[in-house]
């Protein structure tokens, strides 16, 4: 069976020159498929031309006869929702920025599976160790972090132990 295209607005050169201006790959070669279909070639013939399958290519027809050739686009994916909230984000940022109280916290710095727990704990919400990372970089921290400080660490003496080359 044949696929039948409603939308007549466009021709088949003028979808050919969408497809030279296209604003991704994956559009261009949808538009030059189905002005192929336009010229009369068979939907198996275009769909393997233009590197889909036939059934495919009968769906971006539909969505061509719908919507025209912005049909032809992929549609934005908003995927899944935030588990944490905007104020609960700004709330561990604000905890990762401040560091561990070792007292409080029992640690010295942040690993992901101590923060893991802190957000189960504080915001009632699991996540895998590794979406914690995910969840701190979507926050603009690296994964990389500096040496752990001892708090009873004397500035002063370091820098007097510290043994310097002599100047020439």
């Amino acid at each position: 069976m044949t696929v039948k295209i409603t939308h007549t607005e466009e021709t088949a050169a003028d979808l050919r020159r969408a497809a030279v201006r296209a604003r991704t790959p994956a559009a261009a070669r949808r538009m030059l498929a189905v002005a192929l279909v336009l010229e009369g070639v068979s939907r198996r013939d275009a769909a393997r031309q233009c590197g889909m399958d036939r059934q495919t290519l009968r769906d971006w027809v539909h969505r061509f006869n719908a919507e025209g050739p912005e049909g032809l686009y992929d549609r934005p994916r908003t995927g899944p929702a935030r588990r944490l909230t905007p104020v609960q984000e700004a709330a561990l940022k604000q905890i990762v920025r401040d560091g561990p109280d070792q007292e409080r916290d029992g640690v010295v710095r942040w690993r992901r599976i101590d923060l893991q727990a802190l957000i189960e704990e504080r915001f009632e919400v699991a996540y895998h160790e590794r979406t914690v990372g995910k969840v701190l970089h979507r926050l603009g921290f690296s994964h990389v972090s500096v040496r752990a400080h001892h708090p009873k660490a004397d500035e002063a003496t370091q820098q007097a132990f510290k043994k310097t080359l002599p100047s020439w």
